[in-house]
């Protein structure tokens, strides 16, 4: 039998790669015949980098960058040569993300997607063909205007002065400056991996849906709307392109519109894209069972997430699938011909005190049940 096991992260407790191993140990150890293959996978959001990374055999690159709140953080890159050409892989979550700032820190109005830039600059220095920017996590609401400042745009206010860090300095907008665009990005492919599709702006926007969980109050949503619908009349003016007409350009608090304004980026549903880039549709083709898993399995999971996306693919390719999930949620019914719910298997406790026991050990007895 041959058997592919594509999951996602169980979040707080094991990255991608760290589940494959685990549910391929376990599958091994109940039949030692089968043909394993790992392929971790993700959506675009945070671990997307990590997924890559293993699944393509990226080297990954060190870069010191401006962190959320502008102090200095660690961060990584990855280049993966592909038959398709060299491929930069920037996960914005590295630079730009809500873990990089404690609770008591956040700063939905001042946060600054900077760090993202100086990453996608980094990258560049490998001239790359592609680029791909996963965003997912982030800290901020700033539309990708710290981003874009970093690749040469100015973004001005009346007086000509660069504009501040951080979303709610938006409203003061009043020039974008494209001309000192980093050269490198020529000729360069700039592909945006989102897990989202909201808005720009309004009820289902970036600011309204995401703003509260990165520290802003209803006054904060309102300001941050209100800046970020003005930075879109400023960039439709001067640029030409009408931000409040794009799918997803409100992921990553807007960073997924100003990647799309500044850099002439292309917004792609996150798994969608790492599922190309993985080959994934025809090794479930190749396979007799596929097997995936994420942490919790709710409604969200439906609307694009990595588990749901393997198990779409696997229908499509007629292949049976198996479905491993820390959680599920009462009343979702996922569409796999066996779904297994840890927390029902073990208990809450015992699966987040040992994720890896847990998988395999439920890897182990699925591999038994299919003889």
């Amino acid at each position: 039998m041959r058997v592919v096991v594509a999951p996602d992260k169980f979040k707080g407790t094991l990255d991608a790669a760290g589940v494959a191993d685990a549910l391929a140990a376990g599958w091994r150890r109940g039949a030692p015949g089968a043909d394993v293959e790992t392929v971790p996978v993700a959506d675009g959001g945070d671990g997307t980098l990590d997924a890559l990374t293993a699944a393509l055999g990226a080297a990954v690159h060190p870069a010191k960058v401006t962190g959320p709140l502008g102090e200095q953080v660690e961060a990584e890159y990855a280049i993966a040569d592909t038959p398709d050409g060299r491929v930069a892989i920037v996960e914005m979550a590295r630079a730009s993300g809500l873990s990089l700032v404690p609770a008591s820190r956040r700063d939905p109005l001042g946060a600054t997607t900077r760090g993202t830039g100086e990453l996608i600059k980094a990258a560049l220095n490998h001239q790359p063909s592609r680029v791909l920017v996963c965003i997912g996590g982030s800290a901020t609401n700033d539309g990708g205007a710290g981003m874009a400042q970093a690749l040469g745009v100015r973004l001005l206010d009346e007086d000509g002065l660069e504009l501040p860090p951080g979303g709610a300095s938006l409203e003061r907008l009043a020039t974008v400056d494209v001309r000192g665009l980093d050269q490198a990005l020529r000729g360069v492919d700039v592909v945006v991996a989102s897990d989202v599709d909201n808005p720009l702006t309004g009820p289902h926007g970036a600011a309204a849906v995401y703003g509260p969980q990165k520290g802003a109050d209803p006054d904060d949503v309102a300001l941050l709307d209100r800046a970020l619908g003005h930075c879109a009349a400023v960039v439709h003016r001067d640029l030409g392109l009408d931000l409040r007409e794009v799918p997803g350009a409100g992921a990553a608090g807007g960073l997924g519109g100003g990647l799309v304004a500044f850099l002439g980026a292309k917004l792609r549903p996150g798994f969608d894209l790492v599922a190309e880039l993985l080959g994934l549709g025809k090794r479930l083709e190749a396979a007799d069972l596929a097997v995936t898993g994420e942490g919790r399995y709710d409604a969200q999971s439906e609307r694009g997430k990595a588990a749901w996306g393997v198990l779409r693919l696997a229908r499509e390719a007629g292949t049976p699938s198996v479905l491993v999930a820390g959680q599920i949620e009462d009343g979702v019914e996922p569409p796999a011909d066996r779904v297994l719910s840890l927390e029902d298997r073990v208990g809450l406790a015992a699966c987040m005190a040992d994720p890896r026991r847990a998988l395999e050990d439920a890897a182990e007895d699925l591999a038994r049940e299919r003889g």
